[in-house]
């Protein structure tokens, strides 16, 4: 497996809206793509999202953890290839993956030994400057 880079990161947050003010208006990164079902911001930095910030409230299935850092992300280089030899190191290591496809991506989670919950990623369909909506397509099962 060959990471390109740091992808994105994902922080758990108690207020979207506080929040997205201090990285929007405050730090001033343009936001790419928002939605109030998820309850989450996507930040651009120049990919489809670099940062993203999703509110959890006390209780929360997705907010467990708490705030803070909900996942990392990691850019890997040769597509769906490179994805599909991701998966396949990760599982004869013994490591759980989901393989999900979020058509501005598609990505493999799976959890560190610690139990920190990462993502190594490919890009899917470009477009979505012109369209923020494809960054809020529902996720699905990524058949690899």
């Amino acid at each position: 497996m060959q990471v390109e880079s740091l992808g994105h990161i994902v922080l758990q947050v108690a207020d979207l809206q506080r929040a997205k003010t201090f990285y929007h208006n405050l730090l001033g990164i343009p936001v790419s793509a928002e939605s109030a079902d998820w309850g989450m911001v996507f930040f651009t930095l120049g990919d489809h999202h670099n940062f993203a910030i999703i509110e959890v409230q006390p209780g929360d299935e997705a907010g467990s953890a708490g705030r803070g850092v909900e996942h990392f992300a990691f850019k890997l280089n040769g597509g769906l290839d490179a994805l599909r030899a991701a998966k396949q190191e990760l599982e004869d290591a013994g490591v759980e993956v989901m393989p999900v496809d979020h058509n501005v991506s598609y990505s493999l989670y799976f959890h560190d030994p610690d139990g920190n919950r990462l993502e190594v990623y490919v890009d899917g369909v470009e477009g979505w400057r012109e369209n923020p909506d494809l960054i809020l397509t529902d996720a699905t099962a990524l058949n690899l």
